[in-house]
C-alpha cells in the first residue's frame, strides 16, 4: 500500500513574498496567504444499492489584509504569482482605501508540525474496497435483527495540504488526512420506527480499517434502533443525570466551549466573558482544548493561521483560567495565540474554533455511579441541539437513554430532550469517573462555516437537569 509523502510547498517562497508585500502596498500593517489544495473521495450506499461514488479537488488561496480595525480579504482558484498579486492587492484596496508605501517581507524557514503518522494514503487505495466496506457494514447491520428495515451508510476520505505564510515573517505548512465511515439504521416494531446511528473517523489514512472493525460499528448502531422498539416514554421533570463516557462531550463543547471562544466573549455573546480566575464549574471539571491529540477528528499541525497546534487548559479545578485565541483577537488583547484560528476553506476568513474538547479523568469507578444513583436517566448516546452562548441555555436531544432504578440501569427511553444551562451544568456535576473517552467525530458549524472536532469525557452524573419526556 501507498504511504502518503511530504509534498513541496504548493506556492514558493519567493512568490509568497511578493505577493504579501503587495498585500502591504496601500500601508496595512499585516498581511496573510492561505493556500489549500484539497481532495476528497465519498461512497454512499442506502438500501443495499451504492448511490454514489465520488471525488473532488478544491484549490485556491484566501488573501487578509488588517489595516487598523478592518479587514480585507480576497479569495482566488488561481495560484500563479499574477494571480495570488492580483487577490492580494483587492484585499489591501477593501482594507484600506489610498497609497503607501513598499513593505518588505521577509519569510522564516518552512515549518512542519506533524500530529499524525499516516499510513496509507486513501488516495492509492481502489475505489471498489471502499464501496466494500459499506457493503460488509449494510450485511453485519441486516444480520442482527429481521426488525431492521433500512440501512445507510456513507465512506469519505480527504486529503488537504495547506500552506500559511503572513508578513509577521511565519511560513507554515500541514498535510491534513481524515476518513470516515458512518451508519445509520432504521427498525420497525409494534413500538413504531426506530434509528440507530454510529460513526468512525480519524485523522489517519485507510490504516484505520486494519485498527476498527467495520462490523462491530454497524452492529453497535443495530441494536441501537431494535433496543428503542420496545422503549418507553421518558420522564419529565428534573432529576440526577448520568451521561455514558464519550457520548456527552458534545454537551461541554456546545453549552460552554463555544462560550470560551474569544470572539464571542469579546462581542459581549459569551456568559463567560469577565469572569477569568473565578470558579465557572464543579472543582472535580478540568476543561481542555487538544488539537495536538494524535489521531483524533480535530487533531491539526497547525491552525489555519499558520500557529502550531497546542493544548489548552481552559478550566483548571472548576476554575476558568483562559479562553481560546486566533490571530486577530489575541493581537487586540495583548495575548498570546492558541492555534484555534480555523476556516472551512481558502474561501473563508479564519475565526476563533475548537479542535477537541473534552473534561479529563475523575477518580470514581463509573459502575459506583450508577450505584450511587437511585432514581435518574442514563443518557448513552447525546444527539444534536441548539445553544445560546450568551445565556448558556440549551436543549439537545437523547439519541438513547435508560432509566436508572434503585442503582441500576434498567429500562430503553424513547428520544426526548434534555434541556438545561452551560454554566450551571458545570457546577452541578457532583461524580466524575476515571474512565474517560472521545466521542464520535463531529462537524462544529459556526458563522456558516463548518470544520471538523472531536469532543468527550469521562462518565459523569449532573445533581439535576430537565428531562423533556412524554411520560406522564
Amino acid at each position: 500500500m501507498p504511504k502518503i509523502q511530504v509534498s513541496e510547498p504548493l506556492v514558493s517562497p519567493d512568490v509568497l513574498a511578493r505577493v504579501l508585500m503587495a498585500g502591504r502596498g496601500t500601508g496595512a500593517e499585516f498581511s496573510e496567504v492561505y493556500i489549500e489544495d484539497k481532495r476528497s473521495t465519498s461512497a454512499g450506499l442506502d438500501d443495499g444499492k451504492v448511490e454514489q461514488v465520488t471525488s473532488g479537488r478544491d484549490r485556491g488561496a484566501g488573501i487578509r489584509v488588517v489595516s487598523g480595525e478592518t479587514t480585507g480579504f480576497a479569495h482566488t482558484s488561481d495560484l500563479s504569482e499574477k494571480g495570488l498579486i492580483a487577490a492580494a492587492r483587492a484585499a489591501a484596496l477593501a482594507a484600506k482605501q489610498g497609497g503607501g508605501g513598499v513593505n518588505k517581507v521577509q519569510l522564516g524557514s518552512l515549518v512542519r508540525h506533524p500530529v499524525n503518522e499516516v499510513k496509507i494514503s486513501p488516495d492509492g487505495v481502489e475505489k471498489s474496497r471502499k464501496v466494500e466496506l459499506l457493503r460488509r457494514v449494510d450485511a453485519a447491520a441486516r444480520g442482527v435483527n429481521p426488525a431492521i428495515v433500512q440501512v445507510s451508510a456513507g465512506y469519505g476520505d480527504s486529503c488537504r495540504r495547506i500552506l500559511v505564510a503572513n508578513s509577521n515573517g511565519v511560513l507554515s505548512a500541514d498535510e491534513q488526512v481524515r476518513t470516515l465511515l458512518r451508519v445509520s439504521v432504521v427498525a420497525t416494531g409494534d413500538g413504531g420506527m426506530q434509528t440507530g446511528y454510529d460513526s468512525l473517523g480519524h485523522t489517519i489514512g485507510f490504516e484505520m480499517f486494519d485498527e476498527n472493525d467495520v462490523e462491530e460499528l454497524a452492529i453497535r448502531a443495530a441494536k441501537q434502533a431494535v433496543t428503542k422498539l420496545s422503549a418507553r416514554p421518558a420522564p419529565s421533570g428534573s432529576m440526577p443525570v448520568v451521561i455514558k463516557r464519550g457520548s456527552g462531550g458534545v454537551l461541554f463543547h456546545e453549552a460552554c466551549g463555544h462560550g470560551l471562544e474569544a470572539d464571542l466573549v469579546g462581542k459581549s455573546a459569551s456568559v463567560y466573558r469577565g469572569k477569568m480566575g473565578e470558579l465557572v464549574a464543579s472543582p472535580l471539571v478540568t476543561l481542555v482544548d487538544d488539537g495536538t491529540m494524535t489521531a483524533e477528528w480535530g487533531a491539526i499541525g497547525i491552525d489555519d493561521e499558520g500557529h502550531p497546534s497546542q493544548r489548552n487548559t481552559l478550566i483548571q479545578d472548576g476554575v476558568l483560567t483562559d479562553y481560546m485565541w486566533d490571530y486577530l483577537r489575541a493581537r487586540k488583547e495583548g495575548r498570546a495565540q492558541s492555534g484555534n484560528g480555523r476556516r472551512q476553506s481558502y474561501q473563508h476568513l479564519p475565526m476563533v474554533r475548537m479542535t477537541n474538547t473534552f473534561v479529563i479523568n475523575g477518580k470514581a469507578d463509573p459502575d459506583d455511579i450508577v450505584r450511587d444513583t437511585k432514581q435518574g436517566v442514563y443518557i448513552a448516546k447525546l444527539g444534536g441541539g441548539q445553544v445560546d452562548t450568551a445565556s448558556g441555555d440549551f436543549v439537545f436531544g437523547m439519541t438513547e437513554a435508560y432509566l436508572i432504578e434503585n442503582g441500576e440501569i434498567t429500562e430503553p427511553l424513547r428520544e426526548g430532550n434534555l434541556i438545561g444551562n452551560g454554566p450551571e451544568v458545570l457546577k452541578d456535576i457532583d461524580l466524575l469517573g476515571n474512565d474517560f473517552a472521545m466521542g464520535n467525530p463531529g462537524t462544529c458549524g459556526k458563522d456558516g462555516q463548518g470544520v471538523p472536532v472531536g469532543d468527550g469525557q469521562p462518565t459523569l452524573r449532573v445533581r439535576s437537569m430537565t428531562i423533556g419526556g412524554t411520560a406522564a
